[in-house]
Protein backbone atom coordinates (compact mmCIF):
# COMPACT_ATOMS: atom_id res chain seq x y z
CA UNK A 1 0.00 0.00 0.00
CA UNK A 2 2.93 2.55 0.91
CA UNK A 3 4.14 1.83 -2.86
CA UNK A 4 1.30 2.68 -4.42
CA UNK A 5 1.03 5.84 -2.61
CA UNK A 6 4.61 6.99 -3.34
CA UNK A 7 3.69 5.62 -6.87
CA UNK A 8 0.57 7.88 -6.63
CA UNK A 9 2.56 10.67 -4.91
CA UNK A 10 5.37 10.71 -7.86
CA UNK A 11 2.68 10.70 -10.91
CA UNK A 12 1.61 13.75 -9.43
CA UNK A 13 4.72 15.72 -8.92
CA UNK A 14 5.56 14.57 -12.56
CA UNK A 15 2.71 15.53 -13.87
CA UNK A 16 2.36 19.08 -12.21
CA UNK A 17 6.04 19.31 -13.39
CA UNK A 18 5.49 18.88 -17.03
CA UNK A 19 2.03 20.47 -17.53
CA UNK A 20 3.33 23.55 -15.53
CA UNK A 21 6.84 24.21 -14.08
CA UNK A 22 8.19 23.07 -17.69
CA UNK A 23 6.59 25.20 -19.23
CA UNK A 24 6.75 27.99 -17.48
CA UNK A 25 10.63 27.75 -17.35
CA UNK A 26 11.45 26.95 -21.06
CA UNK A 27 8.64 30.52 -21.71
CA UNK A 28 11.14 32.52 -19.53
CA UNK A 29 14.42 31.47 -20.83
CA UNK A 30 13.97 29.95 -23.82
CA UNK A 31 12.10 34.11 -25.35
CA UNK A 32 11.93 32.38 -28.92
CA UNK A 33 9.33 29.96 -27.84
CA UNK A 34 6.87 32.80 -27.46
CA UNK A 35 6.55 32.69 -31.12
CA UNK A 36 4.05 30.02 -30.39
CA UNK A 37 1.66 32.17 -28.43
CA UNK A 38 2.44 35.60 -29.20
CA UNK A 39 -0.89 37.11 -27.87
CA UNK A 40 0.59 36.15 -24.10
CA UNK A 41 3.94 38.22 -25.14
CA UNK A 42 1.87 41.31 -25.58
CA UNK A 43 1.52 40.95 -29.27
CA UNK A 44 -1.74 41.44 -31.35
CA UNK A 45 -2.46 38.74 -33.55
CA UNK A 46 -4.79 39.90 -37.11
CA UNK A 47 -4.50 36.17 -38.54
CA UNK A 48 -2.98 33.07 -37.79
CA UNK A 49 -0.11 34.60 -39.94
CA UNK A 50 0.39 37.97 -39.46
CA UNK A 51 1.05 39.16 -35.69
CA UNK A 52 2.39 42.80 -34.92
CA UNK A 53 3.08 45.27 -31.93
CA UNK A 54 1.72 48.45 -33.21
CA UNK A 55 -1.56 47.75 -34.29
CA UNK A 56 -1.48 51.07 -37.03
CA UNK A 57 0.67 49.29 -39.34
CA UNK A 58 -1.73 46.27 -39.91
CA UNK A 59 -1.70 47.66 -44.10
CA UNK A 60 2.01 47.64 -44.12
CA UNK A 61 2.64 44.56 -42.40
CA UNK A 62 0.00 42.87 -44.33
CA UNK A 63 1.50 44.35 -47.77
CA UNK A 64 4.92 43.46 -46.86
CA UNK A 65 3.99 39.87 -46.39
CA UNK A 66 1.80 39.56 -49.24
CA UNK A 67 4.55 40.93 -51.42
CA UNK A 68 7.39 38.80 -50.08
CA UNK A 69 5.56 35.38 -49.87
CA UNK A 70 4.43 36.36 -53.76
CA UNK A 71 8.02 36.71 -54.41
CA UNK A 72 9.50 33.65 -52.87
CA UNK A 73 6.48 31.65 -54.17
CA UNK A 74 7.87 32.60 -58.14
CA UNK A 75 11.51 33.00 -57.16
CA UNK A 76 12.58 30.37 -54.90
CA UNK A 77 9.98 27.52 -54.47
CA UNK A 78 6.32 27.37 -53.14
CA UNK A 79 5.98 27.40 -49.78
CA UNK A 80 3.28 24.70 -48.37
CA UNK A 81 2.64 26.60 -44.95
CA UNK A 82 2.25 30.45 -44.28
CA UNK A 83 4.83 30.90 -41.10
CA UNK A 84 3.32 33.35 -38.34
CA UNK A 85 5.15 36.55 -38.79
CA UNK A 86 5.83 38.47 -35.47
CA UNK A 87 6.38 42.32 -36.49
CA UNK A 88 8.08 44.09 -33.94
CA UNK A 89 7.79 48.13 -33.90
CA UNK A 90 10.58 48.61 -31.07
CA UNK A 91 13.35 46.72 -29.78
CA UNK A 92 11.64 45.76 -26.46
CA UNK A 93 9.14 43.67 -28.53
CA UNK A 94 12.08 42.17 -30.49
CA UNK A 95 13.77 41.29 -27.33
CA UNK A 96 11.21 40.03 -25.40
CA UNK A 97 11.54 37.35 -28.33
CA UNK A 98 14.75 36.73 -27.30
CA UNK A 99 16.51 38.39 -30.03
CA UNK A 100 18.72 41.88 -30.13
CA UNK A 101 20.03 44.42 -32.58
CA UNK A 102 21.85 44.40 -35.24
CA UNK A 103 20.06 41.23 -36.78
CA UNK A 104 16.92 42.83 -38.17
CA UNK A 105 15.01 39.54 -38.54
CA UNK A 106 14.74 35.63 -36.85
CA UNK A 107 13.57 32.57 -38.59
CA UNK A 108 12.44 30.06 -35.92
CA UNK A 109 12.27 26.73 -37.69
CA UNK A 110 8.79 25.95 -39.25
CA UNK A 111 7.11 28.00 -36.38
CA UNK A 112 7.55 31.27 -37.27
CA UNK A 113 9.55 34.31 -38.12
CA UNK A 114 9.85 37.79 -36.24
CA UNK A 115 10.88 40.85 -37.55
CA UNK A 116 12.96 43.77 -35.80
CA UNK A 117 12.11 47.10 -35.85
CA UNK A 118 14.45 47.59 -38.17
CA UNK A 119 13.72 44.73 -40.42
CA UNK A 120 10.29 46.09 -42.43
CA UNK A 121 11.64 45.57 -45.41
CA UNK A 122 10.61 43.25 -48.71
CA UNK A 123 13.96 41.92 -48.95
CA UNK A 124 14.44 40.94 -45.49
CA UNK A 125 11.15 39.53 -45.28
CA UNK A 126 11.82 37.50 -48.54
CA UNK A 127 15.43 36.09 -46.97
CA UNK A 128 13.33 35.15 -43.82
CA UNK A 129 10.51 33.63 -46.11
CA UNK A 130 13.58 31.67 -47.88
CA UNK A 131 14.81 30.06 -44.34
CA UNK A 132 11.43 28.95 -43.94
CA UNK A 133 10.88 27.37 -47.01
CA UNK A 134 13.97 26.03 -46.63
CA UNK A 135 13.39 24.47 -43.19
CA UNK A 136 10.50 22.95 -45.08
CA UNK A 137 11.71 21.45 -47.78
CA UNK A 138 14.69 19.76 -45.71
CA UNK A 139 13.61 19.80 -42.67
CA UNK A 140 13.93 21.56 -40.01
CA UNK A 141 17.84 19.87 -38.54
CA UNK A 142 18.98 18.77 -41.94
CA UNK A 143 18.29 22.71 -42.78
CA UNK A 144 19.78 23.81 -39.52
CA UNK A 145 22.95 21.75 -40.41
CA UNK A 146 23.45 22.61 -43.87
CA UNK A 147 26.64 24.47 -44.79
CA UNK A 148 26.53 28.26 -44.07
CA UNK A 149 26.96 29.13 -47.56
CA UNK A 150 23.94 27.43 -48.64
CA UNK A 151 21.74 28.45 -46.25
CA UNK A 152 22.57 32.32 -45.99
CA UNK A 153 24.01 32.46 -49.85
CA UNK A 154 20.41 31.25 -51.21
CA UNK A 155 18.61 33.69 -48.78
CA UNK A 156 21.18 36.69 -49.93
CA UNK A 157 20.53 35.23 -53.83
CA UNK A 158 17.28 34.67 -54.22
CA UNK A 159 15.85 37.58 -51.98
CA UNK A 160 17.35 40.16 -54.53
CA UNK A 161 18.89 42.20 -51.61
CA UNK A 162 19.64 45.26 -52.65
CA UNK A 163 22.54 45.89 -49.88
CA UNK A 164 26.35 46.90 -51.01
CA UNK A 165 27.56 46.62 -47.39
CA UNK A 166 27.54 42.58 -46.93
CA UNK A 167 30.38 42.18 -45.66
CA UNK A 168 33.18 39.40 -46.74
CA UNK A 169 31.40 35.66 -45.31
CA UNK A 170 27.96 36.80 -46.80
CA UNK A 171 29.53 37.83 -49.84
CA UNK A 172 31.58 34.76 -49.88
CA UNK A 173 28.50 33.31 -49.59
CA UNK A 174 26.51 33.89 -52.07
CA UNK A 175 29.36 33.79 -54.63
CA UNK A 176 29.49 30.14 -53.36
CA UNK A 177 25.70 29.18 -53.55
CA UNK A 178 25.49 31.19 -57.07
CA UNK A 179 28.41 29.02 -58.59
CA UNK A 180 26.23 25.63 -56.90
CA UNK A 181 23.47 26.62 -58.00
CA UNK A 182 24.56 27.36 -61.86
CA UNK A 183 25.68 23.42 -61.58
CA UNK A 184 22.93 21.72 -60.35
CA UNK A 185 20.28 23.81 -61.77
CA UNK A 186 16.78 24.96 -60.41
CA UNK A 187 14.72 21.67 -61.40
CA UNK A 188 17.12 19.49 -58.87
CA UNK A 189 17.85 22.44 -56.18
CA UNK A 190 16.43 20.21 -53.92
CA UNK A 191 16.88 16.86 -54.33
CA UNK A 192 20.40 18.32 -54.86
CA UNK A 193 20.52 20.61 -51.35
CA UNK A 194 19.15 17.51 -49.29
CA UNK A 195 23.10 15.90 -49.64
CA UNK A 196 24.74 18.74 -48.44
Amino acid sequence: MKDLKSHALWLKITTTFVLFILPTTVWLLYKPVRILAPEFNGMNCFSTSICLEDTNRINEARLLYDHALAFVNSEAGKIRNKPRIIFCSTENCNQSFGFHAPAKAHTIGLSGIVIGPHGWNEYILRHELIHHLQAERLGIIRQWRSPSWFKEGMAYSFSQDTRLTLTKPLLDYKAKFESWFDMVGEENLWQEASKL
